[in-house]
């Protein structure tokens, strides 16, 4: 018998399911509740097997009771034994008069080679009495089943009649039914729409309840890193930077030190020019003046003449944009040109 923690107590378990359990003796009630609670424990940290080892011992001691075999099923189907919780769910479905149980039963049937049982479950009338939810998952089961028959089309087109498939909004079923139309586009061959399925199941899936990221990552080579390496990085970045800002303060010290000693030479009186040298004779400054103004006269009439040309040029508006046929023109135009000499020549 597994051992159950001891910090667990029975009354973690749901008020109804502890209101179905006292029909056992007390001991015997808390015992498998426990154990209940035990495998609970065990799907939370991803460890089906040990959650079948509890569910096993608390069917043992309550078998008819209708809550302990959907527990048990549903755990045997975690777990991959598809025939112990087909059984289990069956049993549970008679006990209960539920028929919430029915995608999981179906999905059973295709773990054990039968997706032509699986569609039978589908087309049963007891499907059609399933809530919202239930007939979403009957739904994504039966597109597998299509998939299994090797009709991938079909099994497409089977999830394409969902109206919930083109929802925008994030429902609870969002990630999963988006993750399974992904997966029957990749498998009917079309690898872009597929892409773009998978990555809208990315969106849905904050969770982590699919494997959309993986399969995202595998049709576009894209690079999935860690959260963990996100931050490592952030710090290496960090280090990085108050290193440089430390080399940067000694090289503005050096500079300091640079402009200090400009300064000095700087702040010295400078030698006195000869005087000879800072006269300029009064004909050269006429002269200069006389070829300054012969400059300007030309440059005026240039400025004038280009005034006249931008206002004669009527200008392109952002309202009208001639459009831009390319080469094709320019092309037809250089052999309608090539072609007039010869029409000459004959």
């Amino acid at each position: 018998m597994p051992e159950v923690a001891p910090d667990i107590t029975a009354e973690e378990l749901d008020k109804e399911v502890r209101e179905e359990l006292r029909s056992l003796p007390g001991d015997l009630s808390d015992l498998v509740g426990r154990h209940l609670v035990a495998a609970e424990r065990a799907l939370e940290e991803d460890d089906p097997d040990k959650a079948h080892e509890h569910t096993k011992v608390a069917r043992r001691f309550a078998a008819r009771i209708g809550v302990v075999r959907e527990a048990a099923g549903i755990v045997a189907y975690r777990a991959g034994h598809f025939s112990e919780a087909l059984s289990d769910l069956r049993a549970a479905r008679r006990m209960t008069g539920s028929e919430a149980y029915l995608p999981v039963m179906a999905d059973c049937e295709r773990g054990l080679g039968r997706p032509e049982r699986a569609i039978d479950l589908v087309r049963s009338p007891e499907a059609e009495r399933l809530d919202r939810a239930g007939r979403i998952e009957l739904t994504i089961v039966e597109s597998g089943a299509r998939r299994d028959l090797g009709q991938q089309d079909a099994a497409v087109i089977t999830l394409q009649r969902l109206p919930e498939l083109r929802d925008p909004q994030p429902k609870p079923w969002s990630a999963r039914l988006a993750f399974a139309y992904a997966d029957a586009l990749a498998d009917a061959g079309h690898q872009e729409a597929a892409t773009d399925w998978f990555a809208r199941a990315m969106a849905f899936d904050e969770d982590g309840e699919t494997e959309a990221a993986e399969r995202y990552a595998e049709l576009t080579g894209a690079v999935i890193e860690d959260v963990e390496e996100d931050f490592d990085e952030e710090d290496d970045f960090d280090d990085a930077g108050v290193a440089e800002e430390g080399n940067l303060a000694e090289e503005e010290e050096e500079d300091a030190e640079a402009l200090a000693e400009a300064g000095d030479l700087l702040s010295a009186e400078p030698e006195p020019e000869p005087q000879a040298e800072a006269e300029a004779p009064a004909e050269a400054e006429d002269s200069l003046d006389e070829d300054a103004v012969q400059e300007e006269e030309p440059a005026a009439a240039e400025t004038e003449a280009e005034v006249e040309v931008e206002a004669e040029t009527p200008g392109i508006t952002p309202a009208f944009i001639e459009p831009n046929f390319g080469d094709v023109l320019d092309d037809e135009t250089d052999e309608s040109a090539q072609d007039q000499p010869k029409k000459k020549d004959d």
